[in-house]
């Protein structure tokens, strides 16, 4: 006996989009359509012929919709191998047609659990059964099944079935791969959910089994160096004003090296409401300003530090004109970032194709998580979002600063929280005036940075310098003053913070103390 000659598409998804065309094109293809639930209820509303799986199956939904699709006739009709007599054989002997394809995505149990007033019983209720066992199905069979899992796929399918009557090897593969990453993440959410809760049902940051996916954005020539391999990765949903959302306008293929920078200023720029400009050379702001203009900004950004910025990363939070374009294009750079680049900018960039123009769309988004490889294990971390305001600082010396001054400390220390600890930032009017980095000694990071300002002839006095975190004795706050400095901004919380606020008074300058360290490694 063999099977019905009927071609099955069997419908059932939780994101309605484009479905009911789908259906209605699939018909007009010559396919019977199996759904269940809203899915049928929407089809048919909307003039859609639809054969319900309980019809289809013979056997009754129950306990209250859980179990529907988990039936021989659907699993054999998605499981048969077409190229296998016996299988064939089997589903002839028991009248059950083959299932030529599968449209399901799956309950919405991220959404679910990502709602404030979500219960233990509402995220449950949220893990699909059926969906994920009918796409394993299909997709282990995608020789014979053509399986879609994202909406996208959709007019991908409907193409081929018009052109061909069949989907091709090569597309059926790429829909499985997609199914199997699909449950994969789906399975991680559930994972992370459950082992996120305690004893008391409510839910811990950090789960006890920690799942997460990331899609291959490109293959790199080579890592870090070029003996390493690399791979660029993005998360499944980048969120707007986070880097990896980026478009490409022109350039080189973007490199390990370019991508780590880029976001260093990416980060760093966006961090500004005011119009802003950062200059990032391995990982390290070397110069960062404010201005009344892209172009403005830029100018005073280069001042602090031209030599290292040759052939580093500029980020901007503010479209880019012709101006800022025509000044940033004389100089030799590797990427240049900002929301928007205007036709005259464009233009600018255009005699050297090989500068990489990257628009990241402005946004409040931030990284949930911060990650550190180790040996054997992964070190996980909120993100460092602390922002600081003006109310949170507590002056600590006889002298108060300025409004002025008091603009320069704000602005120094959120230039330092992109730095590399040992951190310290000299500035004044809305310029870095010099930047030491990534010193094992607080000491030696404040002499390098007025060292870097004596080189590009800048004036400290009367400068704010910050450091990311407290001084552990007074000779980095002298280091300071001796360079000029008028006022410091700093954590405070060493043992010796008397022994530092009383050399501050005893050289008569101003301090300020956040509360909060920045440590970058």
């Amino acid at each position: 006996m063999s099977p019905v000659k009927r071609r099955w598409a069997l419908l059932s998804v939780s994101d309605k989009t484009g479905v009911v065309d789908l259906a209605q094109q699939l018909r007009a293809l010559g396919f019977h359509i199996l759904s269940t639930g809203g899915t049928a209820k929407l089809l048919s509303g909307r003039g859609v012929e639809v054969t319900e799986v309980a019809q289809h199956t013979g056997f009754p939904e129950m306990l209250d919709g859980r179990v529907k699709t988990l039936n021989p006739r659907i699993h054999a009709g998605l499981l048969a191998r077409r190229s296998d007599p016996e299988h064939m054989r089997a589903l002839g002997e028991h009248a059950i047609d083959p299932i030529e394809v599968l449209v399901v995505n799956l309950y919405p149990f991220e959404q679910t659990v990502a709602r404030a007033d979500c219960t233990f019983d509402d995220a449950i209720e949220n893990i699909d059964i059926g969906g994920p066992a009918m796409l394993r199905a299909a997709a282990k069979n995608h020789p014979s099944v053509a399986v879609v899992v994202d909406p996208a796929d959709y007019e991908r399918v409907l193409d081929q079935f018009r052109s061909a009557n069949s989907v091709d090897s090569e597309t059926r593969l790429a829909l499985a791969k997609k199914v199997f990453a699909h449950t994969a993440h789906y399975d991680g959410a559930i994972a992370n959910y459950l082992t996120s809760l305690n004893e008391v049902g409510t839910r811990q940051t950090f789960p006890d089994v920690f799942s997460r996916q990331w899609l291959k954005a490109q293959q790199m020539r080579y890592g870090e160096n070029p003996h390493q391999q690399a791979a660029f990765y993005r998360e499944r949903s980048v969120a707007v004003g986070l880097l990896a959302g980026f478009t490409q306008l022109q350039g080189k293929e973007l490199s390990y090296n370019n991508i780590a920078d880029a976001d260093a200023a990416w980060e760093c720029v966006r961090s500004f409401d005011e119009t802003a400009c950062a200059i990032v050379k391995h990982a390290n702001p070397c110069g960062v300003a404010i201005g009344t203009s892209a172009g403005d900004a830029y100018a005073k950004a280069l001042k602090t530090d031209a030599t290292s910025a040759f052939g580093g990363v500029i980020a901007f939070n503010r479209a880019i004109d012709v101006h800022a374009g025509q000044s940033v294009s004389r100089q030799f750079v590797e990427v240049v970032i900002a929301p928007e680049f205007n036709a005259e900018a464009r233009a600018a960039f255009g005699a050297k194709p090989n500068v990489r123009l990257l628009t990241v769309p402005i946004g409040g988004a931030h990284n949930d998580f911060d990650f550190k490889r180790v040996g054997g294990g992964l070190l996980v971390q909120t993100a460092d979002n602390h922002s600081l305001q003006v109310s949170d600082l507590k002056i600590v010396t006889v002298l108060k600063p300025t409004a002025q001054q008091m603009n320069d400390l704000t602005f120094a220390w959120k230039v330092g929280k992109f730095v590399k600890s040992n951190a310290i930032v000299f500035a004044r009017d809305g310029a870095t005036l010099g930047v030491g980095a990534g010193q094992m000694s607080r000491v030696d990071s404040a002499r390098i940075a007025s060292i870097k300002a004596e080189s590009a002839n800048l004036s400290l006095a009367g400068s704010a310098a910050a450091s990311d975190a407290f001084f552990p004795f007074r000779d980095g706050l002298d280091v300071l003053i001796d360079a000029g400095a008028a006022c410091v901004i700093q954590p405070g919380g060493s043992m010796r913070d008397e022994e530092v606020i009383a050399a501050a008074d005893e050289r008569g300058i101003a301090m300020v103390f956040t509360g909060v360290r920045h440590f970058r490694h």
